[in-house]
């Protein structure tokens, strides 16, 4: 995000003790310390960098509009992607100085890439018998993806697709279950390089197509200052009482949305402007970290565009990208509505206050950049009257760049535009490795029948019960997310454990959005938990109390993917069922987080006793569980509960009346 603090200030000076208003440098570097460094460069190497960058974003545009075979495509943004990453992340944090290596990466991988283009007609025919500049070509590149891997993502992602590699070579010589016949070089070579079964699978021509296009719709609202205002408008809207902070930064997230696919990134951006407002507000440093790192996950769950994962659900599910929108709808409502409830507490159980805030009036800001608005509802309907997901976001573009002309402040002027351009390709370099080297171990997987191998071991672990699968590949993804990014551990998971959930009756659609859910959660899950470590380096809190605080108000994010997987009935919290049905499992979802977060938070109208607390947890799980006897149960639990509080407080307040008197 950029110039997201205009506009937006403090009233009381003493915020700004806090030491905790950054500059967009120091935010930066915060991002990258836990994502990634990149190089920076003045002089002729920055205008290398963004002449690349720029035109790596028009052949995103190109092959958008016009007709470019698959292959040619992921081979021309696999080339753009070996160029400007070997060129911009060092192979370590000691190693910064752009070297001879570097450049000999960078042009042997357009090399590499160009000679699939320049010999495309007769190349794609030689895959089960590839001539030896094929496999020269071919290992290179192999290579060179695990390395831009490595580089862009750290090393377990390239490690597992060595271990793939091995795996396809070593199958005759391996114990049952995972013996197989064994490949030779030519036929791995062949099937990574040369066909689209490996590096230019689905993954890596979602990020070719739909992620680049995305990313790029995302640059193109920022330069607008759509995010600023935003913010501006979250502040207008929500800052004047005592749970203001907290909700402020709530609504942020949810209308920043996530086209970076980092909660990270959004954590740390929102924490560099808000921080001292929660600090202000009564927040303790943990409190106020824990809603940030809760809010940053909520803006990838967003819809209209979310994280990354969300268009290879799309792809790998064969639905439009307008059906994964619906399916998360939901369960991000749920989400947040559990962070407002616990914040609603907070402002009980913390004392917390309104801070007096330095913003123009809401009508006045609605008024003046109600255009903006436009972006969260726009891909939504060029979707919903037929459009592809591609060309939904080129029209939003092209609105986004039209309304903006609406003020000259918001105007997108080609200089505006150019930086668009640059930025959109540059922050797709983390997706495209990913992507290009998930592709390696995909190929493997499918090669040699690994997938159904992990599922029958999966099912076989847990005994063919569909709750202790489903734990299972919670956990697996949470271990995965220790040490991958969202779309590596989603496309992991996806290939090893969604065959496993749907041979035990799970819809398609649940399975990958509990695996996507999962992989999401990674961010905020022990012990590495980025976005916690990462906004205490804004709060200067504990970290690991951040990340337990941070569980509090994730709590539904990690509940509500077995709300839809454990029952067939559960997929109504998808909007996929008859409307009786998506009606009563809104009901019974909504009213089962509540009850879970009162028992959890010890606060319904009042103080909750531990029995009390009881009956609200249980109320809830029973809720949660979608099953015609636990929602009576649940809801005659909650309703007791509710009507012992408020007798309570009658009798309390009766009591008090006379002894004034």
């Amino acid at each position: 995000m950029r110039d997201q603090k205009r506009g937006v200030t403090a009233a009381d000076p003493d915020l700004q003790e806090t030491g905790a208003v950054l500059d967009e440098a120091r935010v930066q570097e915060i991002i990258e310390e836990y994502e990634g460094a990149t190089r920076k460069f003045e002089g002729p190497m920055r205008w290398v960098i963004r002449i690349a960058a720029i035109l790596m974003s028009l052949w995103g545009l190109y092959s958008a509009a016009g007709t470019v075979p698959a292959q040619l495509l992921r081979a021309v943004h696999v080339g753009f992607l070996f160029f400007l990453a070997f060129l911009l992340y060092p192979p370590s944090k000691r190693l910064r100085r752009l070297t001879v290596l570097d450049w000999v990466l960078a042009l042997a991988g357009v090399a590499a890439m160009a000679y699939i283009v320049v010999d495309f007609d007769e190349f794609v025919y030689r895959s089960v018998t590839p001539n030896t500049l094929d496999l020269v070509l071919g290992i290179v590149t192999i290579v060179l993806v695990l390395e831009a891997g490595r580089r862009t993502t750290g090393p377990i992602l390239p490690i597992l697709a060595i271990l793939a590699l091995v795996y396809a070579f070593a199958g005759p010589y391996l114990p049952a279950p995972w013996t197989h016949r064994g490949y030779p070089l030519t036929r791995l070579v062949g099937l990574q390089y040369m066909t689209l079964e490996g590096i230019f699978g689905v993954p890596i021509g979602v990020s070719a197509t739909f992620i680049i296009l995305f990313t790029l719709y995302g640059a193109i609202l920022d330069m607008s200052g759509a995010g600023s205002f935003f913010v501006d408008f979250s502040f207008a809207a929500m800052g004047r009482r005592r749970s203001g902070a907290g909700r402020t930064v709530t609504l942020a997230s949810f209308l920043l949305g996530g086209p970076s696919g980092s909660g990270v990134a959004t954590t740390v951006t929102l924490g560099s402007i808000t921080y001292p407002i929660l600090r202000k507000a009564g927040y303790d440093r943990e409190s106020a970290g824990a809603i940030l790192s809760a809010g940053g996950i909520g803006a990838v769950l967003s819809p209209p565009v979310m994280g990354a994962a969300s268009f290879l659900i799309a792809e790998l599910t064969r639905v439009s990208y307008l059906e994964v929108i619906k399916w998360s709808l939901l369960p991000t409502l749920l989400y947040y509505l559990s962070i407002l409830l616990m914040i609603e507490l907070d402002t009980v159980k913390l004392g917390t206050r309104e801070v007096p805030m330095e913003t123009k009036p809401l009508g006045q800001l609605v008024r003046t950049y109600w255009f903006h608005f436009t972006s969260l509802v726009v891909i939504v309907i060029f979707l919903a009257l037929g459009f592809s997901a591609m060309w939904a976001v080129l029209w939003s573009m092209l609105v986004a760049v039209l309304v903006s002309y609406l003020r000259r402040d918001t105007a997108l002027t080609p200089k505006k535009l150019l930086a668009a351009l640059e930025q959109g390709a540059l922050s797709v370099l983390g997706v495209a490795a990913t992507t290009a080297t998930a592709g390696i171990l995909i190929g493997v997987v499918n090669l040699t029948g690994l997938g159904l191998k992990f599922s029958s071991i999966i099912i076989d672990l847990a005994g063919g019960n569909l709750f202790l699968t489903l734990l299972y590949t919670a956990i697996v993804l949470l271990i995965l997310g220790l040490a991958l990014p969202i779309t590596a551990s989603y496309i992991v998971a996806a290939v090893i454990t969604a065959p496993a959930l749907i041979r035990l009756g799970v819809p398609e659609p649940a399975a990958h959005m509990f695996i996507f859910y999962y992989a999401l959660l990674s961010e905020v899950s022990p012990p590495t938990a980025l976005s916690c470590f990462a906004v205490s380096a804004i709060t200067g809190g504990n970290p690991y109390k951040t990340m337990w605080k941070t569980w509090k108000y994730a709590l539904p994010a990690f509940i509500v993917p077995f709300m839809f997987t454990l029952r067939p009935e559960g997929v109504s919290l998808l909007l996929i069922g008859s409307w009786p049905q998506v009606l009563l499992g809104v009901a019974t979802s909504v009213v089962g987080i509540t009850a879970l977060v009162a028992g959890a938070g010890g606060w319904l109208l009042g103080h909750a006793s531990w029995l009390q607390r009881v009956m609200l947890v249980a109320a809830g799980l029973l809720l949660i569980y979608p099953t015609p006897v636990g929602d009576v149960v649940g809801f005659s639990l909650f309703a007791a509960a509710l009507v012992w509080q408020y007798l309570g407080l009658r009798s309390r307040a009766g009591g008090q009346q006379q002894a004034s008197a």
